[in-house]
């Protein structure tokens, strides 16, 4: 039996997946550009182009739909779940897909619940394009069960429920853009200044030369390990490296990051540092213990 979804935002995710799934005769569209003059005649096109049918208010597109699927900018995202809260009918399961914060997302939830609502955090882990209906999803919340049998009736095909706690989802989401944006940041950053000193093939033959491809877990140990052991001399290697870029005027935002988080975590002295990644990490959160209180390599500060 085909369900009825209420889809709100129709920009590339929304009118991605409404596409793929075929979601002509199930889906109820709203997107706040149909109030905008300006745009209102090309989101109509969108919707015609996907079969769909447009909503004139966000009241019609969630009118008696047991989901709710939630894909609009990240600054929109908490105001139309508010929004979406004076509308949404009793029980109906309410999908935020939109890339927020953790608190953001609980805020949400407290006003979908408090109207009744079930709400569900859902990460979206890749782009939506190539993969479609098969992008990577994680749910959690009380009801992500459920949602993710819904959202397979509607054609998705990857999807994984991570916990019951709204906000679990999107802090790995979160948390993991902290690599991913940050290696594209570090990238731009690397890669403009090679180029306005006319070293670019150069240093990418150093950095092909030097990389070795290996598990998350080991490398994120092995840097923390080169930390805690030459933090300082690192930070104080960086801050040349900050002058160095700001001198070829490409920017150097990334890398005064660099000597900050270097500095801090080399200013904490550990003479032996513990082995394993979960005994690095307890001996950067616990600063408190000195150095010479004994640690042994191998031992995991609690």
């Amino acid at each position: 039996m085909e369900q009825e979804v209420g889809l709100i935002g129709f920009g590339e995710a929304g009118s991605t997946f409404a596409l793929a799934g075929g979601w002509a005769a199930r889906a109820h569209v709203f997107d706040c550009k149909t109030d905008d003059a300006a745009a209102r005649d090309a989101m109509i096109a969108a919707y015609a182009r996907a079969h769909v049918p447009g909503a004139r208010f966000l009241e019609d597109a969630l009118s008696g739909v047991e989901l709710v699927i939630s894909l609009v900018t990240a600054d929109q995202a908490l105001a139309v779940a508010e929004a979406a809260a004076e509308c949404i009918a009793p029980g109906a399961i309410y999908c935020d897909m939109n890339s927020v914060a953790p608190q953001t997302k609980q805020e949400a939830a407290r006003a979908i619940e408090a109207a009744g609502g079930h709400y569900v955090d859902v990460a979206v882990m890749a782009p939506v394009n190539p993969a479609r209906l098969s992008v990577p999803l994680l749910l959690s919340g009380g009801h992500a069960d459920e949602a993710a049998a819904r959202l397979v009736a509607l054609g998705f095909a990857n999807m994984r429920v991570v916990g019951e706690a709204v906000g679990r989802a999107s802090s790995i989401k979160m948390i993991r853009s902290v690599m991913v944006k940050g290696i594209e940041a570090l990238t731009a950053e690397c890669v403009l200044a090679a180029e306005a000193a006319g070293v670019r093939d150069e240093v990418l033959a150093s950095l092909d030369a030097s990389e070795k491809a290996r598990p998350w877990g080991e490398r994120a140990e092995y840097n923390l390990e080169r930390m805690l052991e030459h933090g300082l001399r690192r930070a104080a290697e960086m801050e040349e490296v900050v002058k160095t870029l700001e001198a070829l005027g490409t920017g150097a935002a990334m890398t005064r990051g660099t000597v900050e988080r270097q500095r801090e975590i080399g200013a904490l002295g550990v003479k032996i540092v513990p082995k394993g990644l979960a005994g690095k990490v307890a001996v950067i959160n616990c600063p408190v213990i000195p150095a010479e209180a004994g640690i042994s390599s191998g031992e995991v500060v609690a």
